[in-house]
């Protein structure tokens, strides 16, 4: 059972190669991606929420010397709604939602070349100590701001591979239609 098993993986594996799988930080810290998500500044954001997003995304994106082409303008969106009711008429369980508008802007000429939203949301118990409660939904606002942040840096860094795929793709059509010189 055990030979079938590794037989039958051997026989799919020229079919899972042709997948059209790539991966998206190919080259390292030396490829495209990397060195186009090194070009990104984060736009002050208010809040400690704000705060909070902006040191998650620099936390996330590489800092390789370069002076920044592109501007992420980000505007939050933190709410905490109650969802459970006890029999005193109390909140037992409440949901705090992480929203984020976010544009990736070209500097030079401040043309917007992304507009997405990401988000998340967290369960939080309400318990009788309101210290707790309060520690719970900072923990809570904390969390979904990585969160957040990982969702925003994975579409800028898809936007920079596909940008930099149809670059190439452009650049190589062009030089096969040139005739040669003489």
């Amino acid at each position: 059972m055990k030979r079938l098993a590794i037989l039958g993986a051997f026989a799919l594996a020229p079919a899972l190669s042709g997948c059209g799988l790539h991966p998206l930080y190919s080259g390292g810290s030396s490829g495209p991606v990397a060195g186009a998500l090194g070009q990104v500044e984060i736009a002050p954001i208010a809040g400690k929420n704000g705060w909070l997003m902006a040191t998650a995304l620099r936390d996330r994106l590489p800092s390789n010397g370069a002076p920044p082409i592109y501007r992420i303008d980000i505007r939050l969106d933190d709410q905490i709604s109650g969802l459970g009711v006890r029999t005193d008429d109390s909140v037992s369980r409440e949901r705090r939602t992480l929203r984020a508008r976010y544009q990736l802007v070209r500097i030079g000429d401040g043309s917007v070349l992304l507009d997405a939203t990401a988000g998340s949301d967290a369960g939080i118990d309400v318990v009788r100590s309101e210290y707790a409660t309060i520690a719970a939904e900072n923990t809570a606002l904390e969390r979904l701001s990585q969160i957040v942040a990982d969702q925003i840096v994975a579409r800028v860094a898809l936007y920079a591979r596909n940008t930099t795929a149809a670059t190439a793709a452009t650049a190589a059509t062009a030089a096969q239609s040139t005739p040669p010189a003489k």
